[in-house]
Formats: C-alpha cells, sequence, structure tokens
C-alpha cells in the first residue's frame, strides 16, 4: 500500500457523496478522505502501489478537478 495526496475541489459533503461511488468502486483503493477544513482540499488515499492514475481518473470522472501534490 501507499499514500497518495492530491489537491482538489471536493469542499463539501454533497461533494464527498458525488464522489464516493466512484472511489469506492476502485478495488484497489484501501481508504480514502478529504480534509475540506484545508484551503486545498486534500485527497489522502491508501492505495495499491501504481494506482495514482486510477484515482485521478474516478475523481475526473465524478466531475471534479485533482491535482497531483
Amino acid at each position: 500500500m501507499e499514500t497518495l495526496q492530491f489537491k482538489t475541489n471536493i469542499n463539501c459533503n454533497s461533494c464527498i457523496k458525488s464522489v464516493t461511488p466512484h472511489l469506492n468502486g476502485l478495488d484497489e483503493v484501501e481508504t480514502w478522505k478529504v480534509d475540506t477544513d484545508n484551503p486545498d482540499k486534500i485527497l489522502t488515499v491508501e492505495a495499491e502501489e501504481g494506482s495514482r492514475e486510477a484515482v485521478v481518473s474516478a475523481v475526473k470522472e465524478a466531475g471534479f478537478e485533482i491535482e497531483k501534490l
């Protein structure tokens, strides 16, 4: 497992609800959380190594911006 972090625009509980099925649908993702108190809305993901692109695609598919830290 590796810890991945991303800057996003996921900024509220509604946003988290919208992205949940996309991230939970990834087999390689163990856990994830968004720090909505952080100005950069940091998404932290515990996932299998090499999963970075799958996470980025899932968040974009949900309609949110995401960039690697």
